[in-house]
C-alpha cells in the first residue's frame, strides 16, 4: 500500500515537472530574435581574474578579436594572482585591453565581485558592460549577438549559459546534468518572461550600466556567492532580461576528475539553500524521494509501486534527452539520472560540512562563504 502510494506520488511529480517545460533547450542564442542598431552602443568588457595564467591568453584573445562595429574596450582586473596572470595578460598586445592590478579584498566582499566593482568603476560610462569570466572563450560574433538580442527586446541584461567543458569521463557523466539542474531551478523560459523568476549565467553577462547603477550596483550584492542569479534578480527589477544556451561562449577550464566536478558543485550548493540546516535536510530527503525512489520501486517493488516507479524513471530519463543532445552525449545517460542526482546530493552535504568548518565557498584559496552564512 505504501509503496503503491509512493509510486503514484513520484510519477505525478515527474509528470508535473514535465508540464513546466523547464527541460526544453529552445532558449538559445541562435533561435532568439536579434536587431541591428543604427548606431552600435559602446561596450566595456570587465574580466575578473585570479590565478588564471593557464587560460587567460585564450580568453582575452577571443575578446580582443571580437567583430564588433561599435567602440569596445576590455578591462582585466587581476585579483592578487600568484601565478603571473597579470603578466601573461599584458603579453596579449591588444590596444583594446587594459590590465588593472586589483586592490586587497575588503571584508564583506567575495573576490569576483570586488574585482568586478573595481573594473566597473574604471570603465567610465559605456552603455553596456560585458561581465565575462577569465576561463571563457568567445566566438568572434558573440558581442554582436549579445547586443542584438538586447536591442531586439529592449532588455536590460542578456546572459549566455556558456557551453561547459565536457570531454573527460567525469564531465560527460556530470556536466550536462549541471546545466539541466540549473534549468530546473531557474527555467530559462520563465526567466525570459515577465514575472519574478530571474537568473543569469556568470560566465557571460551583458548588462546595461545605467540599469546596474539603478539597482544599487555591484555593491548591492557584494557578499553573494551565487552572484550571477543574484545579479539577474537585481536587474529584472529594472526591466526585461534574457538567459539562454549558446555554442558561441565556451568554458575552457577542464574538470578532469569527479573530485574536481564535486568541488565546483559544492562551492555554492549550501549557499543555494541559504545556509539553512532545515532546508538541507528537506532537500536531501526530497532528492531521495524524487530521484532514488523511482529506480528502487521499479527494480524491487511490485504492482502499482513498480509501475509508478518505472513511469517516473522513464519520465526523468526522457526530460534529460534535450540536454544530452545539446551536449552530444548518449541518450543512455538518461537512465543514470538517479545516480547523478545522488552524487549532487553528496556534494550538497559536503558543501554544508565545509561551511560548518569555516571553509565554505572555497575558491582560489579563499573560503568566501564563511562571511556570508
Amino acid at each position: 500500500m505504501i509503496a503503491g502510494a509512493v509510486g503514484v506520488l513520484v510519477s505525478a511529480i515527474w509528470a508535473g515537472l514535465a508540464a513546466t517545460g523547464f527541460w526544453r533547450t529552445d532558449q538559445r542564442d541562435d533561435l532568439a530574435a536579434k536587431a541591428e542598431p543604427t548606431a552600435w552602443p559602446d561596450v566595456v568588457a570587465v574580466v575578473p581574474a585570479r590565478n588564471e595564467a593557464d587560460v587567460i591568453a585564450r580568453s582575452l584573445g577571443s575578446l580582443a578579436t571580437q567583430d564588433y562595429p561599435g567602440t569596445f574596450r576590455i578591462l582585466l582586473v587581476d585579483d592578487n594572482s600568484e601565478d603571473g596572470t597579470g603578466a601573461t595578460a599584458r603579453t596579449i598586445g591588444s590596444d583594446r585591453l587594459t590590465v588593472l592590478d586589483g586592490k586587497p579584498l575588503p571584508v564583506g566582499w567575495t573576490g569576483k565581485l570586488w574585482a568586478l566593482s573595481q573594473g566597473i568603476e574604471r570603465a567610465g560610462s559605456p552603455t553596456w558592460l560585458w561581465l565575462t569570466d577569465a576561463d571563457i572563450e568567445h566566438a568572434p560574433d558573440t558581442l554582436r549577438t549579445l547586443v542584438g538580442i538586447a536591442e531586439a527586446g529592449d532588455r536590460r541584461l542578456v546572459s549566455f549559459m556558456a557551453r561547459l567543458h565536457c570531454a573527460t569521463w567525469a564531465e560527460r557523466a556530470l556536466i550536462p546534468a549541471f546545466v539541466w539542474f540549473f534549468q530546473m531551478l531557474y527555467p530559462f523560459g520563465r526567466v525570459n518572461r515577465p514575472g519574478r523568476t530571474a537568473g543569469a549565467a556568470g560566465g557571460c553577462v551583458l548588462v546595461r550600466r545605467d540599469a546596474l547603477a539603478a539597482a544599487g550596483g555591484i555593491a548591492a550584492m557584494r557578499g553573494a556567492l551565487i552572484d550571477d542569479c543574484t545579479l539577474g534578480a537585481l536587474i529584472k527589477t529594472q526591466g526585461p532580461i534574457w538567459l539562454g544556451l549558446t555554442d558561441r561562449s565556451r568554458s575552457i577550464r577542464p574538470y578532469d576528475t569527479f573530485g574536481a566536478v564535486g568541488r565546483m558543485i559544492a562551492r555554492s550548493a549550501y549557499a543555494q539553500l541559504r545556509y539553512s540546516p532545515v532546508l538541507l535536510v528537506g532537500t536531501v530527503a526530497g532528492l531521495a524521494l524524487v530521484y532514488l525512489g523511482p529506480p528502487l520501486l521499479a527494480l524491487f517493488g511490485t504492482g502499482l509501486g513498480r509501475l509508478g516507479g518505472g513511469v517516473a524513471w522513464l519520465l526523468m530519463a526522457a526530460l534529460f534527452q534535450p540536454m544530452l543532445r545539446f551536449y552530444r552525449r548518449s541518450p543512455l545517460w538518461g537512465l543514470a539520472v538517479p545516480a547523478i542526482a545522488a552524487f549532487y546530493s553528496g556534494c550538497t552535504i559536503a558543501s554544508a560540512w565545509a561551511h560548518a568548518r569555516g571553509r565554505g565557498g572555497m575558491w582560489k584559496g579563499r573560503a568566501q562563504a564563511a562571511m556570508n552564512g
